[in-house]
């Protein structure tokens, strides 16, 4: 089952909200900050009474699926920080997203950031630091921090990192979502990122995969979403896409995450395929489908620029 990430405390002051708390893993993950291994966002974290000078404190903390948090920094005139260590212990090249979380003394959440480790081999550690966002003086003091979750992909099959190009030419990746009165709505964007005309038609083809990436039964994956809800607009049938260099395109996944009787299912991992024969991407929106049983799909549209 896919976990959530932890809620954002709320500042103590009434006119100054602390963070958005996040809802859902995958489409309501808008509230963490987002970084790649060894980087960290600028500016100091934590409430008043910071120290004057770095204190780094070794932690021992058991971890989740091979990441583990080896130290947590106070600072002094930098942010406040988490050494962190991953450590693929599987048979194949992983991909890493992990969501680590800031806590208080009491152990709430003050900030969640999301950091994605690439390529870790077999039987390797991969080090790096992630780094809290600038908290006011009024918030209570960061203490501590935690690995809140994790999710892994082959490497092979992992979204290309922001600003690179795969070797096919096309970039397959997925958003962050976006929910409204239990209606949720997460995009898969198709980037013609080579140097040859691309065209698709049709809806992307998905695989439903839990947490151990193996299929997921039970989901009535729907042409379009109008089974789902009306209120997006009546659906539009495929139409051939064709993007040159530097265009893109959209089609969007719509459900409803309502619980009535029944497991929940929760879908941490979708295997994409822009159209048949085109090779996979698994993305991780997190899709928390309740007891529908469904999930509408909405064919490729190519993307109108602004």
């Amino acid at each position: 089952m896919s976990r959530r990430p932890a809620p954002l405390r709320p500042r103590p002051t009434a006119t100054a909200p602390l963070l958005v708390a996040l809802a859902v893993i995958g489409p309501l993950l808008a509230a963490c900050g987002s970084e790649s291994v060894g980087a960290g966002s600028a500016g100091a974290g934590g409430g008043a009474g910071a120290a004057a000078s770095p204190t780094r404190t070794p932690v021992a903390d058991p971890g989740m699926d091979g990441v583990r948090i080896t130290s947590f920094t106070v600072p002094g005139d930098s942010a406040i920080s988490a050494a962190y260590e991953v450590t693929n212990d599987g048979t194949e090249t992983l991909t890493y997203s992990v969501i680590f979380t800031f806590t208080s003394s009491d152990g709430g959440a003050m900030d969640n950031k999301d950091v994605t480790v690439r390529d870790v081999a077999p039987g390797k550690t991969v080090r790096g630091t992630v780094r809290a966002d600038q908290l006011p003086s009024s918030a209570p003091l960061v203490t501590g921090a935690k690995v809140f979750r994790v999710l892994k992909v082959p490497a092979a099959e992992a979204p290309a990192e922001p600003g690179t190009c795969p070797a096919s030419g096309i970039r397959v990746s997925a958003d962050r979502g976006d929910a409204a009165m239990g209606l949720r709505v997460v995009g898969l964007h198709l980037d013609n990122c080579g140097t040859d005309t691309y065209t698709v038609e049709g809806y992307p083809l998905l695989e439903l995969l839990d947490d151990d990436r193996e299929p997921v039964t039970g989901v009535k994956i729907l042409d379009g979403s109008n089974e789902i809800t009306t209120g997006a607009g009546p659906d539009e049938p495929p139409r051939p896409v064709t993007l040159k260099p530097g265009e893109s395109a959209t089609a969007g996944l719509v459900w409803r995450n309502t619980t009535q009787s029944g497991t929940p299912v929760n879908v941490p991992y979708v295997r994409v395929r822009a159209q048949p024969g085109a090779a996979p991407v698994t993305v991780t929106p997190g899709l928390d489908l309740g007891t529908t049983g469904k999930l509408g799909v909405r064919p490729w549209k190519k993307t109108e620029l602004q």
